[in-house]
């Protein structure tokens, strides 16, 4: 009779669904399956943010649009994100484990043409992988993988909470200079393009 198949419990943590595990590998240092696929399933998920803000930041450089400061803002967002993603492959490769890319599908911002939804966006988004990355080192330390736990902690989770500050800082700048979520800009898409430092970091 044959054994029953590990139970799973439900989680948010993108999973490569044809990973290719290095279980038999010589070359991993204590690598657990599951972590292993955690990691190359959070690494796609960081490349397709990094598409994602990519495509608003192009957004904001539109003639009818041109908020040039906004668009830099989003392009070095996506510059972090296209680093961590790299900054987690490395870590599996050299911890001996495998990366399974997949397809990146088409962003779904083609609607977005306003500060206010965009930073929505990005604040949906950075709140997603938040929680995805603490559920990441869980795992790693269930799994016996404290080690794991530690990089994801203090290399990808702890940036992306003060990341989050900035933002949520941005949103309430954004707010007050009275930005809209309509197609047309007016004075406070200017006064945040202008004056906004966090714009510029």
């Amino acid at each position: 009779m044959a054994e029953p198949a590990e139970k799973r419990l439900k989680s948010s943590l993108p999973t490569c669904r044809a990973h290719r595990s290095s279980a038999g590998s010589r070359a991993g240092h204590n690598l657990q399956a599951a972590v292993e696929e955690a990691l190359c399933g959070v690494s796609s998920l960081l490349w397709d943010g990094a598409y994602r803000l990519q495509a608003l930041a192009k957004v904001f450089e539109r003639d009818d649009v041109a908020l040039p400061r906004v668009a830099s803002f989003f392009h070095q967002e996506a510059l972090k994100h296209e680093e961590e993603a790299e900054a987690m492959l490395g870590y599996l490769a050299e911890r001996g484990g495998n990366y399974c890319g997949k397809d990146i599908q088409k962003p779904s911002c083609e609607a977005v043409c306003a500060v206010l939804p965009a930073l929505d966006l990005l604040l949906l988004q950075l709140q997603e992988e938040v929680g995805v990355l603490v559920e990441l080192s869980q795992l790693a330390r269930s799994h016996g993988d404290p080690h794991t736990a530690s990089v994801v902690k203090s290399h990808f989770l702890t940036p992306r909470v003060d990341r989050l500050k900035v933002l949520g800082d941005l949103l309430t700048c954004a707010r007050r200079v009275g930005c809209t979520n309509g197609p047309t800009g007016g004075l406070g898409e200017f006064l945040l393009n202008e004056l906004q430092e966090e714009l510029t970091r």
